[in-house]
């Protein structure tokens, strides 16, 4: 029986996720159809996407841009949240929760929203070989994606967390909200920086920011050096991780990270775990 997914988006046409997860259907030897679903960006369309999507029998959908806020919304109001989702304060794996649905619980109000960028983002790190375990590490940015990640990181058991941001109270605003909503990141010291005042080694930068597809670069301090940068932005030139690949450290751009969190959702909606790195192998090759 062919399992059904989608990605809700808007725009919607360049997603990747679709051939992606054909390759890990290929790997788990199931059928499924993963296709791409625009969305008019408001939150009772998404809402109706999502309830047409499940009652026509859907198994599985992931959410981007810009409806990761919405579905989380969606998930509080009507179902609900792992740990990471609600740390993250956006889903982008949405199914249902069986047990729910079993005791009679009506479709809208058993959706159960997950966030596994994050995740896939020190999956994707590890596989490179760099090591996270006491890592003293700097995180560019205090927007929703550095939101999702730093639970992982901390969970990582990095060593030390600075959040660098252009504007410093948006970094310490972040800091106090994610400790107020996780007892792990509360019991973790994480310090707090604009990002021109940055500095000092570490051993792994990552900017969470997206200035990079502008082509714009980010005020780095000269004195700011890493062993590993990791840019989560990826698919063209990008100027954060020229910076530090002329000071001979080793770069990543973020595709493996995009691979890694769609992993994770197959994983959660069929249970199947399948290999990354053979997928990226493969859809490099192409």
């Amino acid at each position: 029986m062919t399992q059904h997914f989608i990605v809700i988006g808007n725009p919607i046409a360049h997603s990747k996720s679709p051939e992606i997860h054909a390759l890990f259907a290929e790997q788990a030897a199931i059928d499924i159809s993963y296709q791409r679903q625009y969305c008019p960006d408001d939150a009772a369309s998404f809402t109706a996407v999502v309830e047409a999507f499940f009652h026509g029998g859907g198994v599985g959908a992931n959410v981007t841009v810009p409806f990761k806020q919405i579905a989380y919304d969606c998930c509080v109001a009507r179902g609900g949240l792992s740990e990471h989702a609600k740390v993250a304060g956006a889903v982008n794996t949405l199914l249902l929760n069986k047990a729910l649905l079993e005791s009679g619980t009506p479709i809208a109000d058993a959706l159960y929203g997950d966030n596994t960028d994050g995740q896939g983002l020190v999956n994707h790190i590890t596989s490179l070989g760099w090591p996270l375990k006491g890592a003293r590490v700097a995180l560019i940015g205090a927007g929703g994606a550095a939101r999702g990640v730093v639970l992982p990181l901390i969970q990582a058991d990095i060593g030390a967390l600075t959040i660098a941001n252009r504007t410093l109270s948006k970094a310490t605003n972040l800091v106090d909200e994610l400790s107020t909503a996780s007892e792990t990141i509360g019991k973790h010291s994480i310090e707090t920086c604009a990002t021109s005042e940055l500095t000092g080694q570490f051993d792994i930068t990552i900017n969470a920011t997206s200035i990079g597809l502008s082509g714009d670069t980010l005020p780095l301090d000269n004195d700011l050096n890493c062993h590993y940068a990791y840019d989560m932005m990826y698919g063209r030139t990008l100027p954060f991780l020229q910076h530090f690949a002329a000071r001979d450290a080793q770069t990543s751009e973020g595709y493996g990270m995009l691979i890694g969190q769609a992993a994770l959702s197959f994983e959660r909606w069929t249970g199947h775990t399948v290999d990354v790195t053979q997928a990226t192998n493969t859809l490099n090759g192409r």
